[in-house]
């Protein structure tokens, strides 16, 4: 609620078993975060994928169960467009983490995907992590997958993440933006993981894009651990300072063709 009263007009999450705290693919638990969030606000509901690895069906298993009920349905799913060694890597011992795991997005399974959520009247929101991302991206808007207006969302990576994609600074960004098409009709976001945004986001609002901030991403030590909504609060003074006013969800929605 603070997070949506500061300014904030979508919220991404992924759920966790509340007695062990791991990652969880459990429907109940995603349907039930967005029904309490449903219950206090019109923020937009972004819930992630499920299943890394696993056929197209069982990742979207869960949103196919939400959307049954017009309490629980999102509004939007993440569509990572890239196949990509998903593995960390540890300056201190000058090694990978794991050194095999590959995160697998075939293009039969983001068509699979894309269809499907869609289909349950779930908007796919193409994650961008790379150049190929946006022309891939853009062959499947001449294929009809995804439409114009389109909202996706460009994700740069600090050092620790250096395998995932581009890195977490301005050229790193202009280096994936600066190629989106002449003429589309793109709404785009930008998250920064593993490493302070704060001057990749500035180039964003600069450029006309969005940004995207939170725990989730990085615990931003540096400014003494802040919450999501001080993180928040600092995002929309940042716009603000710069010009831009920040949206509300009911305006979002608007923008993005989101019903509420």
């Amino acid at each position: 609620m603070e997070c949506w009263k500061l300014g904030a007009a979508v919220v991404h999450y992924h759920a966790v078993d509340p007695v062990t705290g791991l990652p969880s693919n459990d429907a109940g638990l995603y349907a039930e975060t967005v029904r309490l969030i449903k219950k206090e606000c019109d923020i937009i509901t972004f819930p992630t994928l499920g299943a890394h690895g696993a056929p197209a069906g069982r990742r979207i298993a869960h949103i196919i169960e939400m959307a049954k009920d017009p309490a629980t349905k999102p509004d939007c799913v993440p569509v990572d467009m890239l196949t990509t060694n998903l593995d960390a890597y540890d300056a201190d011992k000058k090694t990978f983490t794991s050194m095999n795991r590959v995160y697998s997005n075939t293009i039969e399974a983001i068509m699979d995907i894309t269809r499907g959520v869609k289909e349950v009247g779930v908007t796919p929101v193409p994650m961008i992590w790379n150049v190929a991302g946006v022309r891939i991206t853009e062959a499947m808007i001449e294929m009809g997958i995804f439409k114009e207006p389109l909202y996706c969302e460009v994700s740069i990576f600090g050092d620790e993440y250096r395998a995932f994609g581009h890195p977490a600074t301005v050229k790193g960004l202009g280096s994936i933006v600066d190629f989106f098409p002449p003429d589309a009709d793109w709404r785009w976001a930008v998250n920064v993981i593993g490493g302070n945004g704060f001057a990749v986001l500035a180039d964003t609002i600069e450029r006309g894009g969005d940004p995207a901030i939170g725990l989730h991403d990085y615990p931003y030590p540096e400014l003494g651990t802040p919450t999501n909504a001080e993180l928040i609060a600092r995002v929309a003074d940042l716009g603000r300072s710069m010009g831009r006013e920040v949206a509300t969800a009911a305006e979002a929605r608007q923008m993005l063709g989101m019903p509420s």
